[in-house]
C-alpha cells in the first residue's frame, strides 16, 4: 500500500497566538536564547563553563588554548543557531541575525580546507578523525549543524552555513559508505540521519537521501562495524579503558534496523534514529522502513513510556530497560528523550493521520518536555523523575542523578538548547494538509495559512487549552475536508458549526467534516475536562495500587510545598471529590486540583517497626501541573503516582 503523505504547514505560515504557549515562546525568544548565548560564551556566573564558542575560535586560529568540554560540545552552538533560526522566522530581529551571521562566519573560518568541521578533532585529537564513530560524535555534531543550516536557510534565505555544512557532509560521504575503500560505519549517536533528510529538502540533492538510507540500513549488519573499529584501535575506547566489544543495544545496532521490534538503549539516540528513519521512509515511500518505525513506536509508547511522556527508565546508559519497567524515583527520563519522541511523532503523523501519534505529541509537550525548564527560562532539569525525595537524591547511590532544584546550566548542556528549538518551532506541529483535507493536530491558539492542491486555506484557532475544553476555529471558504483530533483523554466532543450541532466521521481518532465552507465559518469544539484518575497496566509493578491525576492533557503531581513531607503516606479517599480551581499560582490561568485524602499519622516514637495500627488524618491534598514542579524553594518531595 502506497504511503500517502500530508505536509505540515511551514513555520513561516503559522503564528502562535496561544495564551499558554505564547508565554513559552516569549520566554524562549527573549530569555532562553539570550541566556544560552551567554552560557556558550562562558558569561553566566556560578555555572559550569561551556567553552563552545571558544573552541571554534581556537580552531579558527583566533585564540590559543586547548579543546574544552565534551566531544559533542559543537552541538550546543548548532542547537542555539537552530533556535535562533526559528525565532527569526517568528519575528525578525536584526541584532540577533547579525550575531548569528558572525557565529556562522566564525564556523566557516574554523572549517578545514577539505571541509572537515569538528572542533574536538580540529583542536584536540588532531589527525584521528573518523577513527571512533562509536564514541566521538562526529556525525552527531554534523547532524546538528546540518539541522541549523537548513533552518537558517529557511528563515533568512542565506546559504553560507548550508554551504559550509554541505562541504562537510560531502567529505563524510566520501569517507564513509558501502563502496570499496570506504569506512563501512555509521553514527554511534544517531542524529545525522534525520538531518540529511532536512538538507535534502533544502537542496534537492538526492545524494543526501541515499547517504541517509545507507546509514540506517548498514546499522546492525555483520561484520559488526563497531567491533571492527575497536579492533583497529587496539581495543581501547575513548576513555582509555580496554573494551573488547561494543554494546549493540546501547546504540540501537542489536539487529539491522528493519528487523528491530523493541526500543532499546540510550533513549535520545533511539528517538533521533527513529525520527530519521521515519523521515526517510516518507521521502522515499519505503513501506518496510515505515513498518519498522511503527513497530518501534508502538513498543516505546505502549510499553516503555511514562505517563508524563518521558522515555528512558534507567540512569545506566540513559536508557530504556525493558517492557513495563518504569520506576518513578530513579527514572532518568531525560528532557532530550521526550523531545526526540516529539520529533518522531511529527514524522509519523506525516505518513498517517492517527491520534496515537498526536496524543503522545500532546502529552510530551504539556508534561515531560517543559518540565525540563523552570518558568524563569534560566534553570533546567536534565532528568525528569516522577517521584523525588531530596534527601535520597543527595545521599543515596542510584538517586543522585535526580534533583529537586534546577541548575542554571550543565557541562553536558544538550537539553536547554533542545527545549529552545522545540518551543520556537512549535508552529510547525499544529496543522498539516494533503490535496483534499486540512488537519489540526494540536489545540494551540494560532493563525495559519495552509496549502491545499488548488487553494490556500486560512485558519484562526482560539482555545482555552490546556485549562479549559472550548476551542473555536474559523476557516476560509472552499470545498474541502477539515479534520481535528478528539484526544483519547476526552473520548468525545461536542461539535457545532456556526452555532448548530454538526456531525462528523471519526477515523483514527480524528473527526472529519467535509463540506463547502464559507469564509468565516466557525467550528466550535468542546471537550470534557473532568479530573481523571489514571491507572497503569498491572505489569507496571511500581504503580500498583496507585493513580495519577490528569485533567485535559495535563498530568498533575503533589509537592511537599503544598502537602507537607512524607508524601508516600498519603492515600486518596475512595470518593476524592475532586475540585479544579484556577489559582494562577505559578502560571497565569493555571488550574490546581484539590482532593479528599488521608495521611498516615506520624509516630510518637522513633521505633523502626511496630505492629500495624490504623491511624490516619483526614486531609485535602493539592496537586499542581507536573510541568511546574520545583519552581518553589520549599519543594523537597514530589510524587505523580498517588496511593489509593
Amino acid at each position: 500500500m502506497r504511503i500517502e503523505l500530508n505536509e505540515f504547514a511551514p513555520l513561516k505560515n503559522v503564528k502562535v497566538t496561544d495564551e499558554f504557549w505564547g508565554k513559552y515562546t516569549d520566554i524562549a525568544r527573549n530569555v532562553i536564547i539570550p541566556y544560552q548565548w551567554q552560557a556558550i560564551n562562558d558569561l553566566v556566573p556560578d555555572t559550569e563553563p561551556s567553552h563552545a564558542i571558544k573552541n571554534f575560535k581556537i580552531a579558527a586560529g583566533e585564540e590559543e588554548g586547548e579543546f574544552h568540554g565534551y566531544v559533542f560540545q559543537d552541538s550546543d552552538v548548532a542547537k542555539w543557531l537552530e533556535a535562533v533560526s526559528y525565532s527569526l522566522t517568528i519575528e525578525k530581529n536584526e541584532e540577533l541575525e547579525k550575531t548569528a551571521d558572525e557565529v556562522i562566519d566564525l564556523i566557516g573560518r574554523a572549517q578545514r580546507e577539505d571541509g572537515y568541521l569538528d572542533t574536538y578533532y580540529l583542536v584536540g585529537d588532531k589527525g584521528n578523525e573518523f577513527t571512533n564513530l562509536l564514541d566521538c560524535h562526529e556525525m552527531y555534531c554534523a547532524g546538528h549543524m546540518a539541522e541549523a543550516a537548513a533552518a537558517y536557510y529557511e528563515a533568512t534565505g542565506k546559504r553560507k552555513l548550508l554551504d559550509i555544512v554541505c562541504r562537510f557532509l560531502d567529505l563524510i560521504e566520501s569517507r564513509v559508505g558501502k563502496e570499496e575503500g570506504k569506512i563501512h560505519g555509521y553514527s554511534g549517536h544517531p542524529e545525522l540521519e534525520l538531518a540529511l533528510v532536512r538538507v535534502y529538502k533544502a537542496t534537492g540533492e538526492e545524494k543526501y537521501l541515499k547517504f541517509c538510507e545507507y546509514l540506517i540500513d548498514e546499522r546492525g549488519t555483520e561484520p559488526y562495524y563497531f567491533d571492527e573499529e575497536l579492533k583497529q584501535r587496539g581495543y581501547k575506547n575513548h576513555w582509555g579503558g580496554e573494551q573488547k566489544t561494543a554494546d549493540r543495544f546501547y546504540n540501537q545496532s542489536y539487529k539491522p534496523f528493519r528487523e528491530q521490534t523493541e526500543a532499546v538503549g540510550h533513549s535520545v539516540r533511539a528517538g533521533y534514529l527513529y525520527t530519521g528513519a521515519a523521515a526517510l521512509a516518507a521521502e522515499t515511500g519505503d513501506e518496510s522502513l515505515l513498518k519498522a518505525c511503527e513497530t518501534l513506536w508502538d513498543n516505546a509508547t505502549t510499553k516503555q513510556m511514562y505517563v508524563t511522556g518521558g522515555f528512558g527508565s534507567t540512569v545506566y546508559g540513559e536508557a530504556f530497560s525493558f517492557d513495563y519497567q518504569l520506576p518513578n524515583d530513579i527514572s532518568y527520563t531525560e528532557t532530550c528523550a521526550a523531545i526526540s519522541f516529539a520529533f518522531f511523532a511529527q514524522k509519523m503523523l506525516r505518513t498517517d493521520v492517527n491520534s496515537k501519534y498526536s496524543d503522545v505529541l500532546e502529552r510530551i509537550l504539556y508534561n515531560g518536555s517543559i518540565s525540563g525548564m523552570a518558568l524563569d527560562g534560566k534553570h533546567f532539569f536534565y532528568t525528569n523523575p516522577l517521584e523525588t525525595w531530596e534527601e535520597a537524591n543527595k545521599r543515596a547511590p542510584g538517586y543522585r542523578h535526580n534533583k529537586t532544584k534546577r541548575p542554571g546550566w550543565f557541562g553536558c548542556a544538550c537539553c536547554p538548547p533542545n527545549l529552545a528549538r522545540l518551543i520556537t518551532s512549535l508552529g510547525n506541529y499544529i496543522y498539516s494538509s494533503d490535496d483534499k483535507c486540512v488537519y489540526m493536530h494540536l489545540y494551540i491558539g494560532s493563525e495559519a495559512e495552509v496549502k491545499l492542491s488548488d487553494k490556500k486555506i486560512k485558519i484562526s484557532q482560539k482555545t482555552q487549552m490546556p485549562w479549559g475544553g472550548k476551542s473555536e476555529i474559523t476557516l476560509s471558504g472552499g470545498k474541502y475536508a477539515f479534520a481535528f483530533r478528539i484526544p483519547a483523554w476526552a473520548g468525545s466532543a461536542d461539535v457545532k458549526i456556526n452555532g448548530e450541532s454538526a456531525d462528523y466521521e471519526l477515523k483514527k481518532g480524528y473527526a472529519y467534516i467535509e463540506r463547502e465552507w464559507c469564509d468565516g465559518d466557525v467550528i466550535e469544539i468542546e471537550l470534557p475536562m473532568e479530573v481523571q484518575m489514571i491507572e497503569a497496566n498491572p505489569n507496571v509493578r511500581y504503580d500498583a495500587g496507585k493513580v495519577a491525576l490528569q485533567r485535559g492533557p495535563v498530568v498533575y503531581c503533589i509537592e511537599s510545598a503544598d502537602n507537607g513531607e512524607r508524601l508516600s503516606s498519603i492515600k486518596l479517599k475512595d470518593e476524592p471529590e475532586f475540585r479544579a480551581v484556577r489559582e494562577d499560582l505559578l502560571f497565569e490561568g493555571e488550574v490546581s486540583i484539590y482532593a479528599k485524602a488521608v495521611k498516615k499519622k506520624a509516630w510518637e516514637t522513633e521505633d523502626l517497626y511496630r505492629a500495624f495500627t490504623a491511624g490516619y488524618d483526614e486531609i485535602e491534598i493539592k496537586a499542581i501541573p507536573y510541568a511546574f514542579w520545583a519552581n518553589r524553594e520549599d519543594t523537597r518531595e514530589m510524587e505523580v503516582w498517588i496511593r489509593r
